[in-house]
């Protein structure tokens, strides 16, 4: 019996062109994959930042920021949220002219022209500050309760080494961030001075 034999030579006249339409494709595909690439002509220049707070030597720090300008600012901690910082400071401008405890937020860029916030009370020396737990508080020590007046300060050694005075009128405070002291810690005769907070907040 005859059978017509169109269908199985259209089908693989069908077979043909989609095989060659695929090739036609891959070799585009491939020509357009390996076209070298044009380089752009715009021109981005990145300027530079200087980094002067950090030594050429400096390998592991970056990023270093300066918060106070003059004056002789130490011990500074920072708050359990790591926004704020506390720190002595004694600064005429500031009306400290003994070392007196300060508050930093951080997340402010530095205003050389604003006094910040003090947590002491602005009597006495004061020294080593640390927020407590809740960041609504700060511990610091003080001399105010014995006398209001800046203790005298230590003569220099030869050579004009830097000496750290042991006042035995030192005593521990926590103040709010508005300066009201809430409560004394250690009220007694001897050096009470340069507590720190456990990270848990329960030990001292």
């Amino acid at each position: 019996m005859y059978k017509p034999t169109g269908a199985y030579i259209c089908g693989s006249k069908i077979q043909r062109m989609r095989q060659y339409q695929l090739f036609i494709l891959f070799a585009l595909v491939s020509l357009i994959a390996c076209k070298p690439k044009t380089e752009s002509t715009e021109v981005v220049t990145a300027t530079p930042v200087a980094d002067t707070l950090r030594y050429e030597q400096e390998k592991h720090l970056s990023n270093i920021r300066q918060f106070t300008f003059g004056g002789d600012n130490a011990e500074a901690y920072w708050s359990f949220d790591g926004n704020w910082l506390t720190l002595q400071a004694t600064r005429p401008e500031w009306n400290a002219e003994c070392d007196q405890i300060f508050v930093i937020d951080t997340r402010q860029a530095a205003d050389t022209a604003k006094i910040p916030q003090r947590v002491s009370t602005g009597f006495g020396r004061t020294t080593c500050s640390y927020y407590m737990p809740g960041d609504t508080t700060v511990l610091y020590a003080s001399t105010h309760k014995a006398d209001q007046a800046c203790p005298p300060a230590p003569e220099r050694t030869v050579g004009g080494k830097y000496v750290w005075p042991i006042y035995e009128t030192f005593d521990i405070y926590i103040a709010d961030l508005k300066g009201e002291v809430r409560s004394t810690l250690v009220e007694h005769p001897g050096y009470d001075a340069e507590a720190t907070v456990s990270p848990k907040g329960d030990k001292i």
